[in-house]
């Protein structure tokens, strides 16, 4: 080749101002490197002691411009100049003298066409088999791909030799050396100059255990392997990526450092495991990033991270390199959360709507309102929704796109942590929504990731969800288990969750879910059970429960399924074991209970039995009372609005149904806006209606007296073990009168774990009855009233007992002794012993 380019780039007319820079540093000490030089022999060219100063900026940036309007025109001139290059040719390629002295560099041995092709069209599964230095007849060969580069050079200690220009952005160059040094490169652009680690000359980052685990579906801590983490590999900083793609050609990696164009940053597969790796020098947090994957089929698609602990607030999708800095101040919340069972412990929740509770606060400006909020109500809980990070706000966080990532709409993961903290420190659990039914069909996250169905079920009957317009997850394939299960552990050790209430159960456990016959395929057994979804789900609880102490799952589960809170090694009739979960929601009791209310007064009596039913089956799960968003939106109406008659009986069938739900047994659930009141249905657009506290409304002493309620009832509720400590339990209940329809009345008794009891009695008529008879043990001297939701404070009529009732020696309702009480309209009445 006549012409040789590296030559004539070492003329000074085309240095540039950094390259004039270095080669002044190093004239002072070019004589001292001569003389050093002459004393080597061929193998000691790596020894040097002190590194010459070499062109360097500090930001990448600064290239953009120039690098994206003449990329073509230096591709073609690139093309020419190696055209005509001598093949025999062999000089000292530096810009200007190396302090060692010359260093003749060597055309490399000719890159594999199909290896140089397939890294230009990104369907290489091995770039750091080529790329980086490698050992070679007649020393160390040095290869570099850096599209749009003037020149690529290699560093190592005192040394510098420009690498030959081979076309189309490759680099290359035979030193002699025997073994592969510690080096750098100096990569010259059209306006400047960056020395920077060469990403091909590290080993891999993940060792053979993490990929043998996730191999088998069993890291139970995937999120410190997969995605981005910052570290220090082989003593130098940067990101580690990796991503799970075996279906996939190839990977490379695209961000905001290499102006979203994967060309220069291909990832090399990890094996069978599916993993695909790069480590970055010099990228570190808050950096954007995507996986650029060569689909089977040749095309490709970028996609967000399915591991990102950090996301773009959305409308944008990219992922965001994180690493937490949080230091914790809950340990004292921490140890004691354990101390007791969630379903022997009082347990009544707040669910929040974050985004729109207090419209436009960020998690941190959360953190200074909600617990103090949710303190005064007296809850123990708050129940959060949405938290992972989701494309569409009025999905209401139920279709994830981001399952490891916190939303960024209201800050960064560490912000989250802090309102978690926050929470804890006031004494309140954090409980949050989580969805592993499902996810949506957006092309930029999960749905077929690597070009096939990857998370997705491959059988079309079984994947696309008939309701929601999402796909389901193929639960059967072992790294998607492992995907789910290590999330529901992520978020209770990363972020000290400490319940997750799983999303749409009964979607997961039945193949024929929403499904018409002859859309869905039996299980092997020729059943309509999902063995896949069952088997996940016992995974998931016992991970949960053995990995973080004190913990509760909750299902949101609408059907008769057997065990769904049965421990996963006890088998049921069905012949399943149990599903493992701490709690269920009871959607029966929930449907059936706002159906009685639903009916004017006059008509209850032949609804009576949707209040008592309940009890038929109380025993045979957990269970949590939910009053949910659900309940409240697409024209169901509010709450309170669901009640009949006028405004004042409205509030009085709401305060008597409060008080009713919060004394039968089970845990009870109750959604923003509903605790004072609030007539308009919710919308994530507005949250709750918060000036129908503002002392400047008429009706405020409306509201803030069913406000003034709810904050009794969990006062009462948590200093009441009878109604709480036996909730599952079928001796710590009995009805006193449970078939009094024509009265509307119902009674019944709670007893904790000694036997002290708790009398509850809802009169569900907008009537006062004098002199109701109710039955009552004989070995309490006098009862003593604890709550009446007709109390003036709360808007009621304020017919109440100042006195304590003392029974009489007359049996009643088959109890040994009786008591008289004057019923309050539309009420409920707790009473203690005395």
């Amino acid at each position: 080749m006549p012409a040789e380019k590296a030559a004539v780039r070492k003329s000074v007319t085309e240095k540039t101002a950094a390259e004039k820079t270095v080669a002044e540093t190093a004239t002072g000490k070019k004589a001292a490197g001569k003389k050093a030089a002459e004393k080597k022999t061929a193998a000691a060219g790596k020894a040097v002691t002190k590194k010459a100063v070499t062109a360097k900026t500090t930001t990448k940036k600064a290239v953009a411009s120039a690098v994206a309007k003449k990329a073509v025109a230096k591709k073609a001139g690139t093309k020419k100049a190696v055209a005509g290059k001598a093949v025999a040719a062999k000089r000292s390629v530096a810009r200007e003298a190396p302090p060692a002295g010359p260093l003749e560099v060597a055309l490399s041995p000719a890159l594999d066409a199909d290896d140089r092709e397939r890294l230009l069209h990104g369907t290489h599964h091995q770039p750091h088999a080529v790329l980086g230095a490698h050992p070679a007849p007649g020393g160390i060969v040095f290869r570099a791909f850096r599209p749009y580069a003037r020149s690529v050079a290699v560093v190592t200690g005192d040394l510098r030799a420009e690498l030959h220009d081979d076309g189309d952005g490759f680099f290359s160059g035979l030193l002699p050396l025997r073994e592969v040094p510690a080096y750098r490169l100096v990569v010259a652009y059209e306006d400047t100059v960056q020395e920077t680690e060469d990403p091909y000359r590290f080993l891999p980052t993940l060792g053979d255990l993490d990929l043998h685990l996730i191999g088998e579906g069993r890291h139970e801590e995937l999120w410190t392997v997969l995605g981005a983490h910052p570290l220090t590999h082989q003593g130098v900083s940067g990101t580690r990526f990796c991503v799970w793609a075996p279906n996939a050609r190839a990977v490379r990696l695209a961000g905001a450092f290499n102006f979203w164009d994967g060309i220069g940053y291909p990832m090399r597969s990890l094996g069978s495991s599916g993993v695909w790796e790069l480590f970055v020098p010099g990228i570190g947090e808050g950096e954007l990033y995507k996986f650029d994957i060569t689909r089977p089929d040749g095309s490709r698609t970028q996609r967000a991270d399915p591991m990102a602990r950090r996301t773009e607030t959305p409308p944008a999708t990219s992922s965001v390199v994180e690493a937490s800095h949080y230091e914790w101040g809950d340990e004292e919340w921490l140890a004691r959360r354990g101390e007791r069972p969630a379903h022997e412990a009082p347990l009544s929740i707040y669910e929040v709507h974050l985004p729109s509770w207090r419209p436009g606060l960020t998690y941190r400006q959360l953190a200074e309102q909600l617990p103090a909020y949710v303190r005064e109500l007296g809850f123990t809980h708050v129940e959060l929704m949405p938290i992972a990070e989701h494309p569409f706000g009025g999905s209401w966080g139920y279709q994830v796109t981001g399952f490891y990532a916190p939303t960024a709409r209201l800050g960064t993961p560490d912000d989250f942590r802090f309102l978690v903290d926050a929470l804890h420190r006031a004494g309140i659990g954090v409980l949050m929504d989580w969805v592993p039914a499902h996810f949506p069909r957006d092309d930029w996250a999960l749905a077929e990731f690597d070009g096939r169905t990857l998370y997705e079920h491959e059988d079309p009957l079984r994947a696309a969800h008939p309701d929601w317009g999402t796909l389901e997850f193929d639960y059967g394939r072992r790294e998607v288990r492992n995907f789910l299960v290590a999330n529901a552990v992520y978020w209770c050790e990363e972020f000290h969750i400490d319940g997750l209430r799983v999303d749409a159960v009964a979607s997961m456990l039945y193949l024929d879910y929403s499904r018409e016959p002859g859309q869905w395929t039996p299980n092997e057994h020729g059943g309509r059970e999902n063995l896949d979804a069952v088997a996940f789900l016992q995974e998931m609880n016992a991970t949960v429960y053995r990995r973080v102490p004190g913990v509760v799952t909750i299902a949101e589960e609408s059907t008769a399924w057997d065990g769904v809170t049965r421990a996963t090694h006890h088998r049921g009739p069905s012949g399943f074991g149990g599903l493992g979960f701490g709690l269920k929601w009871n959607m029966g009791w929930m449907h059936d209970s706002l159906e009685y209310m639903s009916h004017e007064p006059v008509y209850r009596r032949y609804h009576h039995g949707e209040m008592t039913f309940s009890m038929v089956y109380a025993y045979s799960e957990n269970y949590v009372l939910p009053i949910s968003h659900d309940e409240v939106v697409h024209g169901k109406k509010s709450l309170v609005s669901k009640m009949p008659g006028d405004w004042w009986q409205q509030r009085a069938n709401l305060r008597a149904y409060l008080a009713y739900m919060w004394a039968h047994p089970g845990k009870q659930l109750l959604f923003m806006g509903q605790e004072f009141a609030q007539g308009a249905e919710w919308s994530e657009e507005h949250g709750p209606d918060w000036w129908l506290l503002d002392p400047a409304y008429g009706a405020e002493a409306d509201h803030r007296g069913v406000r003034e309620l709810v904050g009794d009832l969990n006062s009462v509720y948590r200093s009441t073990p009878a109604l709480w400590e036996r909730d599952t339990s079928a001796d710590g209940f009995a009805w006193v009168v449970g078939d009094a329809a024509d009265d509307n009345v119902l009674a019944f008794l709670r007893r904790d774990a000694d036997g002290t009891p708790l009398l509850a009695v809802s009169h569900f008529s907008p009537v006062v009855r004098h002199d109701y008879r109710l039955g009552v043990p004989d070995d309490i001297s006098a009862w003593y009233e604890v709550l009446n939701t007709d109390a003036g404070r709360y808007g009621g009529s304020d017919v109440f007992h100042p006195d304590p009732v003392k029974p009489e020696p007359q049996p009643w309702h088959g109890h040994p002794a009786s008591i008289r009480l004057t019923l309050p309209p539309l009420s409920t009445v707790w009473l203690r012993p005395a």
